[in-house]
Formats: C-alpha cells, sequence, structure tokens
C-alpha cells in the first residue's frame, strides 16, 4: 500500500512532516531516480533519497517509539546545527544508533523550560498539529499594567497578523508592582505566541517557562540542560492523545524505581550538565 512521501521520510526519522514538505519543495528528495513533488506516494520497496543520500525505509512496527524531556536553558537554539556556532537544543542529546532525535515544537531562544523530543515522526508530527489541541502551560513574567479587561481579551481572543488567538486559561500568580507572574495555557504552538498574545495588550513578557505539555509537567527537579526518556506509560498517554496505537516496548527498566535510584540518576543528570558545560566554556587554542 502506498503512502505519502513526506510521511514516510518522518516515519524514518529524517525529521518532522512539516519539515519533510520543505525538503520536497525545495526538490533535495528524490524517488527511484526522479526529483520528488508534494503529493507524490510511494511503494514500500521505494528508492528514496535526501539530498542524494539513501533513507532507510522503515514499517510502522519496526522501530519502537521513544520520548525523552529536555529541560531546556535559555540561550539554546532549536535547531539542529546554527551557522553561527551557537548552542543548540541537540548538542547535548544522547546519540542514537542509526535513527535521530525530532524536536517536538520548538521553544524561542529565550524561553526556558520542557521541550520534548521523539525518534516517531508521525507522533512529532501529530503532537505538533493543532487539530488534536494538545494543552501547553507556560509559567511567564510580565512587565506592564494588567488588568481585568486585559485578561478578558486574552482569554476572548485577539486577531494577531497571522490570525485570531487567545488563551485558554490564565491563572495569576503573584508578583510585586508591574512585575507580575502567571500561569497561561494554550492549545497550539504559534511562533512567539505567548509573548505576542500579551504584546497585543501593551504588556510585555521579560521571563517565559514552558512547565507542561499536555498533562506531562516539567520535573522540577530535572536541571537546566538535563534529559530523561518518559516511561512507556507517559509515551502511550502521548500517543493515544493523539489517536496513535499503544507502543508495546521500552528501553528502560520496567521494574519500580526505588528513591535512592531516582536521586543517584538525578545527580548523574547533574554531574553530566556540569561536564558539558565546562565542555563548550573551555577557550579553544588558536
Amino acid at each position: 500500500m502506498s503512502e505519502k512521501l513526506q510521511k514516510v521520510l518522518a516515519r524514518a526519522g529524517v525529521g518532522s512532516r512539516r519539515e519533510m514538505e520543505k525538503y520536497i519543495e525545495s526538490n533535495r528528495v528524490s524517488v527511484d531516480g526522479k526529483v520528488a513533488k508534494l503529493g507524490d506516494r510511494v511503494e514500500e520497496n521505494a528508492v528514496i533519497r535526501v539530498d542524494g543520500h539513501i533513507v532507510k525505509i522503515e514499517q510502522k512496527e519496526d522501530r519502537i517509539c521513544r520520548v525523552i524531556m529536555y529541560h531546556k536553558p535559555e540561550g539554546e537554539l532549536c535547531t539542529r546545527k546554527d551557522p553561527e556556532g551557537r548552542r543548540t537544543v541537540f548538542d547535548r542529546l544522547p546519540r542514537l544508533d542509526g535513527d535521530r532525535w525530532i524536536a517536538i515544537g520548538r521553544l524561542d531562544i529565550n524561553t526556558s523550560g520542557l521541550l520534548l523530543f521523539t525518534n516517531d515522526g508521525e507522533l512529532a508530527n501529530r503532537l505538533m498539529h493543532p487539530k488534536y489541541e494538545v494543552e501547553r502551560e507556560y509559567s511567564a513574567r510580565v512587565f506592564g499594567e494588567v488588568t481585568n479587561e486585559t485578561l478578558s481579551n486574552l482569554t476572548k481572543g485577539v486577531e494577531l497578523e497571522d490570525g485570531p488567538a487567545k488563551f485558554l486559561k490564565i491563572k495569576p500568580m503573584g508578583g510585586e508592582g508591574i512585575n507580575k507572574w502567571f500561569n497561561v495555557t494554550l492549545t497550539e504552538g504559534r511562533n512567539r505566541e505567548v509573548r505576542r498574545l500579551w504584546q497585543s495588550q501593551d504588556v510585555e513578557v521579560s521571563r517565559l517557562i514552558r512547565i507542561r505539555y499536555g498533562k506531562l509537567e516539567l520535573n522540577k527537579r530535572l536541571p537546566q540542560g538535563g534529559w530523561e526518556e518518559l516511561k512507556l506509560e507517559d509515551v502511550n498517554y502521548l500517543r493515544k492523545s493523539v489517536k496513535l496505537r499503544n507502543e508495546t516496548e521500552t528501553k528502560l527498566s520496567v521494574m519500580p524505581e526505588k528513591r535512592k535510584d531516582k536521586r543517584a540518576k538525578i545527580n548523574q543528570i547533574r554531574k553530566a550538565v556540569k561536564k558539558h558545560n565546562q565542555r563548550v566554556q573551555k577557550p579553544k587554542k588558536r
């Protein structure tokens, strides 16, 4: 049975389906020696190349779906490589043998917090698609006058340059003077949407942290720059939320973790983060 080319490439871990559509439009993909075009469908025996390199095609059941939670610090870019040599979120991730991590959405360079990665392109694509309405919650420190009218406007909806937008929920979290904290929830992830919503009311966001994705909350003990792999039950929560069948295998131990083992794991993560920071901050020899 044939499938859409971008779907096959996403499942193979080349990138998200949206990224693959851009690859195809840029003539970077060929099928059986011919340059592919958007809308092409391929059979399972097709020879697919991206930038001249053959892509190993996997069937749906070939891969164990894995997801990791990463605590992104400010100052890191959500891109694989930066031409200016700046730090990226992929620098610290574990290597995958014959596979690659795909970011589930993005956080801008000045935003920190919870970022999910998976090796399953179809899962990544569905979680990012607005039709599934997966909630994202952010902790935002804002600067400016916030009135009841401001909050009402933001929950009823405002018109941004790329269409209407609104917060599903806004919860005041305290603060002093005109610097206040709010937890805000929305069900899509357009570029800098949280910041632009506040800016529409003449309020600036001075700090932004993503603290929840769906029902998955940022592990408060996970240090910035650290990552941990999600348990099978959490992976299947994500899959179920976007109407994908359950995964039955995991790379993690299925035995319950003891408290001392959890502490040891967090300490190990902290040491790895510290070691990485020392390595990237070390001046290069000329």
